[in-house]
């Protein structure tokens, strides 16, 4: 982890760069990936399903059987904790549905909106070290509340032609219709385009490798997709009243999801920063995950600026996926931050709550993208209708109005539309 002191801003920029997806061939094997798929079918994904994952796979879909035998292997305490997230997010994400309301803007001229879920969508869980089952509530749940009628999720099997037990019993209570036995760019391609086993969806979501992650952009206008994602990222921004143990265990969580994942700790405090890095060295020693840590630390920096305004202006420059803030003033700084996917107030507020139980979604815009997209919520799963509702006396007053504009546009037949209702 570097320690950069007190940056000109002409160097903003450098320094909220993220790592690089490496991109050399990638492009055209995904693509050479999807087409097969779509051309190809259920055969295709067996044989990508043999070379990428090992195995020899035969049905596809997961059965009502092993999501019952997947249930019977989970630790009740398990089974409580997933629950307890379970309802908090539902809780969050109610919260969420559309209210629909009639607008009158003028005397018999009505529009509104009417929000209507999405019919079918699918939804990707990763595979690897962890089983992110966590992931698997925070997309089907509010697809659940939202009304889709179809929740399709795809997820890597392990060595055995299974996926991960855990995850079938999150899928099985947080609402979702179909399970498929599919990891990497051809589950991607498979949801898009359909198979003889799995059926095509509208949207897609989830989080996933760069080959998921490029086929999710190379499918995008096919199908709609979630978000922009790259690796995952954390933001402190602390003064000389955090603890620097608690701010260097943050920043190690969220780097022990993958080498490419990026921590970085902005503080108007030198000593802060390089207490942090100390303590940062002191307990990766003691990591499980040690070996993914030091390669994602050498993306990570320790920024030492001048005051906490300037904090803000860098936050609002890199624009992360996650910011903790743990300083003096916290309700003021945040009035500041207008770029960010999801914020974390106060030292008992750590980003590790948010990924799996106080409620709100953990699938964020990441690689800078908050400057533009919201993280997901129940509304991602809809999409709007809308609808206008005029009467005789209110196209009377607009008459006027529409048939002047559609003249000045050379459009006659849309004047003869409004004229015909008066005998023109």
């Amino acid at each position: 982890m570097k320690t950069i002191l007190f940056p000109q801003k002409f160097i903003w920029n450098s320094l909220c760069n993220r790592p690089v997806m490496k991109r050399a061939d990638l492009e055209k094997e995904v693509r050479d990936i999807i087409k097969n798929v779509r051309l190809n079918g259920d055969h295709a994904i067996q044989d990508y399903t043999l070379k990428f994952d090992g195995i020899s796979i035969g049905s596809l879909k997961v059965t009502p059987d092993e999501i019952s035998s997947a249930e019977r292997h989970i630790k009740a305490s398990l089974k409580d904790a997933i629950n307890t997230a379970k309802q908090n997010i539902e809780k969050f994400h109610s919260s969420q549905l559309f209210q629909e309301q009639v607008i009158d803007i003028s005397e018999g001229i009505k529009c509104w909106r009417k929000n209507v879920a999405i019919d079918k969508v699918g939804i990707y869980i990763p595979g690897g070290t962890a089983p992110l089952f966590s992931t698997v509530l925070m997309l089907a749940i509010p697809a659940n509340i939202a009304g889709c009628k179809k929740i399709v999720m795809c997820a890597p099997p392990d060595k055995k032609g299974r996926i991960n037990p855990v995850i079938l019993y999150a899928a099985s209570i947080a609402g979702v219709t179909d399970i498929f036995k599919i990891g990497g760019a051809q589950a991607i391609a498979a949801m898009t385009y359909g198979t003889e086993s799995v059926p095509e969806v509208y949207k897609i979501f989830g989080p996933g490798n760069q080959y998921v992650t490029m086929a999710k952009m190379q499918v995008y206008g096919v199908v709609d997709i979630d978000m922009p994602a790259g690796p995952s990222e954390l933001l402190v921004i602390a003064d000389n009243t955090a603890e620097a143990s608690w701010i260097a265990a943050d920043l190690l969580a969220q780097l022990e999801h993958g080498e490419d994942s990026q921590s970085v700790l902005v503080t108007p405090s030198r000593d802060l920063a390089e207490t942090v890095v100390r303590e940062i060295r002191r307990q990766t020693r003691h990591s499980s995950h040690k070996d993914v840590i030091r390669k994602s630390l050498r993306n990570s920096l320790a920024i030492v600026v001048n005051s906490l305004n300037e904090a803000c202006a860098i936050t609002n420059e890199y624009a992360p996926e996650h910011l903790h803030i743990v300083a003096k003033g916290e309700a003021t700084i945040l009035k500041r931050i207008t770029n960010v996917g999801s914020v974390f107030l106060g030292k008992y507020t750590p980003g590790t709550l948010g990924d799996y139980a106080t409620g709100a979604n953990h699938t964020l815009p990441t690689s800078g993208y908050s400057k533009a997209f919201s993280p997901l919520s129940t509304q991602s799963f809809g999409k709007m209708i809308q609808i206008q509702k005029v009467t005789k006396e209110g196209i009377g007053k607009l008459r006027g109005t529409v048939e002047t504009l559609a003249i000045s546009e050379g459009l006659e037949a849309h004047k003869n539309a409004i004229a015909k209702r008066f005998g023109g």
